[in-house]
């Protein structure tokens, strides 16, 4: 009898193909800037990183790699910012308008919360809003770069689509050294990217349902309304409390006028929870404002993006939860909606797993290395939530360490979309229930 390979491990194999498949170009010579093949090491941590859409690096994506290496990087991100299975539905749909059954329950697994009827659908909408949105991007950027900059129309360009390529998978990656901190005052080039990664974190799910009724708000399915709001919340408050705990540090936020102070605070709470982009030096920021981050990469951005974390829907559904138990209601409700006792399961599950995953993490680490117990604790939620901010300290981590990182990519990526998978399939009825009983709770 054949064996069919189960959606969520099909994800996951996927994933680990596409990574070994840019180990494999990355390692090759003509990848390497100065024409020597790179180690290996070096070669499989890009690799993850950018097939997890992570952007954490080892060594400096703009002066190491050759064209060739950065466009393989560009290729690795896209494929990953996109998901295996929703690519690969795509490249179906271009061969044939009626995808098989199997080939929709393996885009159901990146989507989720979409009914197999609508996978065709948001399968179009990926394709469309990634092009048009990178497309967009690059060429207000490349403008940007050839008339604001100086660069020749091709350095603009490959600029221009590196970046904006980047932006809207959440990647995080630059060809440049500081990230993107040499544009803190240019709103120009800050606002096309931010735009590319907040459109990209909040969700297909989110977009198609947008798509179909963006001006019945009435009648967005639940999980829009919850992302929306989660959503709102974080990056008003993220950006409040960066402005507050930022603004007369010297080193960051201090010397920029104050429209730049807002658009960099804005900016950097946007990007914590999905693109890891950064505009000043992070390990220059308050140990409070690192605090923040720890909070905003840790939830992430939307179910179904192309950002990471725990996912905002899943944090709010906690929070509604805990809202409704401080009230005394049976149920949990929002928007006029019960909130599913399943959904409500899942949400513990995921947030439980993921802080048992930074718990350990931080513990390895912390045995394997001297740094400080924050700079610690800030690599390893940047590292699972693949929101890929950094300290400065990936590339001094010894190859343990570096080891320890990767795996927390690799199960941040793709951890959360097999278990949430795995908890949708695998849910079953029982033939039988025990007697109920009340242990002590707090």
């Amino acid at each position: 009898m054949k064996t069919i390979l189960h959606p969520a491990r099909a994800v996951a194999l996927a994933f680990l193909l596409a990574i070994l498949f840019g180990t494999v170009l990355l390692a090759l010579p003509a990848a390497r800037a100065d024409g020597t093949a790179a180690p290996l090491f070096t070669a499989f941590f890009t690799s993850v990183s950018a097939v997890c859409v992570t952007g954490m690096v080892t060594v400096d994506t703009g002066s190491y790699w050759s064209t060739f290496g950065q466009a393989t990087i560009m290729l690795l991100f896209q494929m990953g910012g996109f998901g295996m299975m929703t690519a690969a539905t795509l490249l179906g749909l271009m061969v044939n308008r009626s995808p098989r059954l199997r080939a929709r329950m393996m885009t159901q697994t990146e989507t989720r919360t979409l009914a197999l009827g609508d996978v065709s659908a948001i399968a179009r909408v990926v394709l469309v809003v990634a092009l048009l949105s990178e497309m967009i991007i690059c060429i207000v950027l490349t403008l940007r770069m050839h008339y604001g900059y100086g660069l020749d129309w091709r350095a603009a360009l490959w600029s221009g689509l590196f970046h904006a390529v980047s932006a809207f998978n959440n990647a995080g990656f630059s060809i440049h050294a500081d990230g993107l901190v040499r544009y803190a005052g240019d709103a120009l080039v800050l606002l096309p990217i931010m735009l590319g990664f907040i459109v990209g974190g909040i969700g297909f799910p989110v977009l198609h349902d947008l798509r179909q009724r963006l001006r019945d708000p009435r009648h967005w399915s639940l999980h829009t309304k919850l992302t929306l709001a989660g959503s709102a919340v974080l990056l008003v408050g993220g950006f409040l409390a960066v402005l507050f705990f930022e603004w007369d540090n010297a080193r960051t936020l201090g010397p920029l006028g104050v429209a730049d102070k807002m658009l960099n605070s804005l900016f950097m709470s946007a990007a914590a929870r999905t693109s890891g982009f950064n505009t000043v030096d992070i390990a220059a920021l308050h140990h409070e404002t690192w605090a923040l981050h720890y909070f905003l990469m840790f939830i992430g951005g939307g179910s179904a993006s192309t950002a990471g974390g725990v996912k905002v829907a899943t944090v709010v559904v906690l929070f509604l939860l805990v809202l409704a138990e401080a009230r005394g209601h049976t149920d949990t409700e929002a928007y006029g909606r019960r909130v599913g006792a399943s959904a409500q399961r899942q949400a513990i599950t995921v947030l439980v797993l993921g802080s048992m995953l930074v718990v350990f993490g931080t513990l390895f680490l912390l045995r394997l290395t001297d740094f400080p117990s924050d700079q610690v604790i800030f690599e390893v939620i940047a590292a699972f939530s693949t929101a890929g901010l950094s300290t400065g300290i990936t590339a001094q981590l010894p190859v343990s360490g570096q080891a320890v990182l990767l795996v927390l990519m690799f199960v941040g990526r793709v951890g959360t979309i097999t278990l949430a998978t795995s908890l949708v399939l695998g849910e079953r009825r029982m033939p039988y229930r025990y007697p109920e009983e009340h242990p002590i709770v707090g």
